[in-house]
């Protein structure tokens, strides 16, 4: 099964659950601006595997069914488990946390089962916000939590993912993203883990 994996599409993504897999040991172990800083790594390469798989001439249709499993529980790890675990860590494992999380762990897998099943619509828009949008969205909130009063951070940041995770699975269409919202996805996710990577290890 590894031979799978020469596939520049699905290397990529098992890069990306690479990532994904510092990033829960960097949030399990307490170190969150680290942990969200590898995540974001882990949403780049899920942007660019879907790329290089269209751009790949004469891919097998195994290799393609193999990166769309390979895939899925990549946006399931580092879209749903990993903000949940982070979520957790920033309340202290609060009784507050445990909804929020649970909230976001349902939606996630809500969400991508009916990805799975149904695929994008008609028009080619996304039925619900998709979670590649989670890591980047912690990774603002923590950008910008040396401007907030101290006791507003983590209150702001629980009503975010209660309201996003209700977006996960509402009936809005989302726009696939074009070249334009690729760079700026690549421009922030490289500077924010830049900015959150100098921050967790000073």
């Amino acid at each position: 099964m590894l031979r799978y994996l020469v596939d520049p599409a699905n290397a990529i993504s098992t890069a990306g659950l690479l990532c994904s897999s510092i990033a829960l040991y960097f949030a399990v172990a307490g170190h969150i601006e680290l942990a969200v800083g590898a995540a974001l790594w882990a949403v780049l390469a899920d942007h660019l595997d879907g790329v290089v798989a269209r751009r790949t001439r004469n891919r097998s249709p195994d290799m393609a069914k193999m990166g769309k499993n390979l895939d899925g529980f990549g946006d399931i790890i580092y879209g749903a488990i990993l903000p949940a675990i982070v979520l957790v860590q920033l309340n202290g494992a609060s009784v507050v946390s445990f909804f929020v999380a649970t909230a976001l762990l349902l939606a996630g897998a809500i969400r991508l089962s009916y990805f799975a099943s149904f695929g994008k619509s008609d028009d080619g828009r996304f039925f619900g916000v998709p979670l590649s949008y989670d890591i980047p969205l912690i990774a603002a909130l923590f950008l910008v939590q040396p401007i907030m009063p101290a006791t507003t951070f983590l209150p702001a940041v629980n009503v975010v993912f209660v309201v996003l995770s209700a977006a996960h699975v509402a009936s809005v269409r989302v726009p696939s993203p074009n070249r334009a919202m690729y760079l700026a996805i690549t421009l922030f996710a490289v500077a924010a883990s830049m900015i959150l990577v100098q921050r967790g290890t000073v």
